[in-house]
């Protein structure tokens, strides 16, 4: 391309928003009775905010991607991203500190903090800039944690998203255009990690790196319900999907890496934000929006989740699932319902609404008072930019219900019995920074002894399992949950305290002979169709031969024969090991009650040129 074509690619549109001011663009929202939306910040504070995230003093960090370009371009890389800092200082609503961290970036397009620093998600790496004395000014020069994420043709299906998940792991996001090889800087090509869209993991401290689930289209928000299951938004094929660790799912287009998967697992949610029954996702782009599309929910593009469990919204919004509708400009909401082994996602009232063209939301989060903070990047383009650059748009906004209760005191320095009495707080933001902060210092070396007792009693004796579960998980990220202590807890009688007992027992990708043992007689009895799930996900971690006895265990009886994803993850984990060993697989049909895995076993047996 010549300079000059190049160039013409660069000019800025000078386009007007329909409203004479950012702050004008409120009365067009629309939000229930008893709630209000505050403009907390807008341009030129902010300006193509892509992703925030939350430090313990509860100041808000927002990363703008200025890289990000037209459909010809891509990005462009003279620009450069930043992180910026805001602060509420006098708890009104309105972000009125603001500070820039870093200014040196490009591709960024997810941001968390934790662990003496920053990390980012910047095709095509993951990046750790180190601030260890909290003085908001980089220590040094930035470390490339992995490397290999493609960041030539996916634009906006980007690596995207982190968050800290219950187990203590770094989560983030893959689209589908292209097909990553990750690995540490300077791993070999035979050693990198393939991977095109779904969910990942890095752990801080280990350094390992795993791929979760695979499939959908572009997921581009993710979070956790009070059990710890994971559940993740996506865009075009269906927007809600229940995060099962070794998951194969449906996809936009393409196939998987693995070739006899034979059917791929469905989305947890019962319908659609479309028409989907009579229009293509394609016609909203051509055509419009039609008024069965935006009764049901208003299009196909869905950026940003949370899963609410703050303590500012009334009673009936916790637990729901909230994610952003790009095209239909509102928050749409589902409900999450216990289903056969899994979960269903159904369909309620959107919970905010507005008529600003340019609004194009793309991350939610609530924070430690309990408002829903919502990342505007405004713009009138599909993906954004199709129309033209607008670099100088971007907004805040906050939804609260009520008044809102300011923190404290920056929870960093709190000593760590406190950290741990804040597992029982009702606004989850306060038990989640609180568990990152007491594994910090556990790997610091510091003495938890005081926390471990109250962590222990809180699990022997919590009102919730949501209560028991966070004990759980602090005890696990502590380094105080050994192997003896988690196979006593997969006894209990609650079905999330046995799920998570096998996810830790798991959780450095071995399996153990003595847990082995106990998942195979676990699965010959278990009632849970949710744990069931589980322990059919712990196949693929084990040596082919020995996937027989716990898959036998599971396809013995015919509870959930006819579930949507029990079978499938089953299938997902003996399908190597069919090919390996024939006799086995024989075997294994004649004491199968599960028809598909019977019906996909032949298949595999005689069609060995598939």
């Amino acid at each position: 391309m010549s300079p000059a074509a190049e160039q013409k690619l660069f000019n800025t549109q000078e386009l007007t928003s329909p409203f004479t001011s950012a702050a004008e663009a409120l009365k067009g929202i629309t939000v229930p009775k008893g709630f209000t939306v505050q403009l907390s910040a807008a341009e030129p504070a902010v300006q193509q905010p892509i992703a925030m995230a939350w430090d313990s003093r509860g100041r808000l960090w927002v990363a703008e991607c200025y890289t990000y370009a037209n459909s010809q371009l891509r990005f462009d890389t003279r620009m450069k991203d930043r992180i910026l800092i805001f602060e509420d200082t006098n708890n009104d609503g309105v972000l009125d500190k603001r500070k820039v961290f870093w200014d040196k970036g490009s591709h960024i397009a997810g941001i968390e903090v934790g662990f003496g620093g920053v990390w980012v998600a910047a095709a095509p790496s993951i990046l750790f800039i180190p601030d260890r004395n909290r003085d908001d000014v980089p220590d040094s020069e930035l470390e490339v944690v992995l490397d290999g994420f493609d960041s030539d043709r996916v634009r906006h299906n980007v690596v995207n998203g982190l968050r800290w998940g219950p187990d203590g792991w770094l989560y983030g996001r893959h689209g589908i255009l292209a097909t990553s090889h990750i690995g540490k800087p300077g791993t070999p090509a035979a050693e990198r990690v393939k991977m095109n869209c779904g969910i990942f993991r890095y752990h801080p401290v280990s350094k390992a790196f795993d791929v979760v689930a695979e499939g959908t289209t572009n997921p581009w928000g993710h979070d956790w319900d009070e059990h710890g299951q994971l559940f993740f938004i996506n865009t075009v094929i269906g927007h809600l999907w229940h995060g099962v660790p070794g998951a194969r799912y449906k996809r936009m287009y393409g196939n998987h890496f693995e070739k006899h998967l034979y059917e791929l697992m469905p989305q947890t949610a019962d319908h659609y934000h479309w028409d989907a029954g009579n229009e293509d996702w394609g016609d909203l782009k051509r055509k419009g929006m039609t008024s069965a599309t935006d009764a049901a929910g208003g299009g196909h593009a869905h950026s940003g989740m949370i899963i609410y469990n703050g303590d500012n919204w009334p009673e009936k919004y916790r637990g729901r699932v909230m994610t952003l509708n790009l095209h239909g400009r509102r928050i749409n909401q589902d409900t999450l319902h216990r289903a056969g082994a899994g979960y269903v996602g159904k369909h309620v009232e959107d919970i905010m609404q507005t008529k600003d063209v340019w609004f194009r939301g793309v991350e939610l989060s609530y924070g430690p008072d309990g408002g829903v903070y919502v990342l505007d990047w405004s713009d009138i383009g599909e993906c954004h930019e199709n129309d033209g650059v607008h670099r100088t748009s971007g907004r805040i906004f906050k939804i609260s219900h009520g008044e809102t209760k300011r923190l404290a005191k920056p929870l960093h320095e709190l000593d760590s019995l406190q950290l741990a009495k804040l597992q029982t707080h009702k606004n989850e933001w306060h038990s989640r920074v609180a568990r990152r902060l007491l594994q910090e210092r556990a790997l610091a070396g510091e003495d938890l002894g005081q926390a471990r007792e109250a962590m222990l009693e809180l699990y022997r004796n919590g009102k919730s399992a949501a209560h028991r579960l966070r004990a759980m998980w602090v005890l696990h990220s502590i380094g105080a949950a050994n192997e003896a202590w988690l196979l006593e807890q997969s006894h209990d009688e609650n079905e999330h305290v046995r799920v998570w007992s096998i996810k830790l027992l798991t959780d450095a990708g071995a399996v153990s002979d003595a847990a082995l043992d106990r998942f195979v007689r676990l699965a010959k009895s278990e009632p849970s169709g949710l744990v069931q799930l589980h322990l059919a996900s712990v196949l693929r971690l084990l040596p082919l031969a020995k996937r027989w006895d716990l898959a036998g265990a599971l396809a013995a009886k015919d509870t959930f024969a006819r579930d949507p994803v029990l079978p499938l993850m089953i299938w997902y984990g003996i399908s190597p090991a069919v090919a390996a060993d024939r006799t086995a697989a024989v075997n294994f049909i004649s004491n199968c009650k599960i028809p598909k895995l019977r019906t996909f076993i032949a298949r595999r047996l005689v069609g060995s040129g598939e």
